[in-house]
């Protein structure tokens, strides 16, 4: 069990320095640009010159900030991230139970509290408006968040990783049969991870940086691995619960989390919660019903 929570880890780390690299020459091709290429061949070590430097800076702190929720709050969220990651299956099912899924949501609520103290414990008005927006935004599409999943949850019949992950081989992919809540969940997830168009909590034209303006060195990075793991996270959950194991379909949802900070203009904040309340969670409930009748007909 050690050596697998270890394993996943280390593995999410890598990842996540390559998911930087990739989104910065998506980014570039789409401005028609190269993007990073001169460390390593083709840029390909330029995501770990970037860690070597964030972790070899001094670390500052604002002085009027409140000194340990400020230096806690990035190690929390990447903790949180890799909770998340340690829920799924992978070489040892040491990690899982028959409710795994119910604990997954349980971390992701609390992650948005780790962002809100960041803001917060920083003393400065654009930290602490960015993070009563992402409270705001984060705990409104919780709500669709959860109710678009127990659609799939009732096809599947589970609320355990394992069980989904054995059941998947037999009955394929759910993607076309739940075409309508896989579009509502990539949205969904979209505006969770506080990702373009829905990245009010770090608006660079309105709040500097939004939350995390006052964070430099050690605790910026922090905060981004944790960002890019929940991507990851919520892109292999996509993958589990609506295609089992597809592979292509993980590749293709990162992708567009990369894709859309390229080509989509920031949300207004009232279309923003409009979109959740008006829009996502009415389509998700109507969707139930229909789900859970064809989950007992299965």
């Amino acid at each position: 069990m050690i050596l697998s929570v270890f394993l996943q880890v280390v593995l999410v780390l890598v990842s996540v320095a390559f998911l930087t690299l990739l989104e910065r020459k998506v980014l570039g091709y789409i401005q028609l640009r190269k993007g990073p290429n001169k460390v390593g061949f083709m840029g390909l070590l330029q995501p770990f010159a970037d860690g070597i430097k964030l972790f070899t800076k001094e670390m500052t702190h604002p002085s009027m900030s409140n000194t340990l929720p400020f230096y806690i709050s990035p190690i929390f969220s990447l903790s949180l991230s890799f909770m998340g990651w340690t829920l799924i299956p992978f070489f040892s099912y040491a990690l899982t139970y028959s409710y795994s899924i119910i604990l997954f949501l349980c971390v992701v609520s609390l992650s948005v509290y780790m962002v809100m103290t960041a803001g917060w414990s920083s003393n400065s008005k654009y930290s602490l408006l960015g993070g009563m927006r992402a409270g705001a935004q984060t705990i409104s599409y919780e709500v669709s968040l959860i109710i678009i999943l127990l659609s799939p949850l009732f096809m599947w019949g589970s609320y355990s990783y394992q069980f989904i992950l054995q059941i998947s081989f037999y009955t394929g992919s759910l993607v076309f049969m739940m075409l309508p809540l896989c579009l509502s969940w990539l949205i969904t997830i979209l505006a969770e991870t506080n990702r373009t168009p829905f990245d009010l909590a770090e608006g660079e034209s309105e709040l500097v940086s939004g939350f995390n303006t006052e964070y430099s060195s050690v605790g910026f990075a922090l905060i981004m691995l944790s960002e890019y793991a929940s991507i990851l996270l919520m892109s292999f959950m996509f993958m589990l619960l609506f295609s089992g194991f597809n592979v292509f379909l993980f590749t293709f949802v990162v992708y567009v989390f990369l894709w859309s900070r390229g080509s989509y203009p920031r949300y207004r904040y009232d279309h923003l919660m409009s979109l959740s309340w008006k829009s996502l969670l009415p389509l998700s409930i109507s969707f139930i019903p229909f789900y859970l009748g064809l989950g007992y007909l299965l």
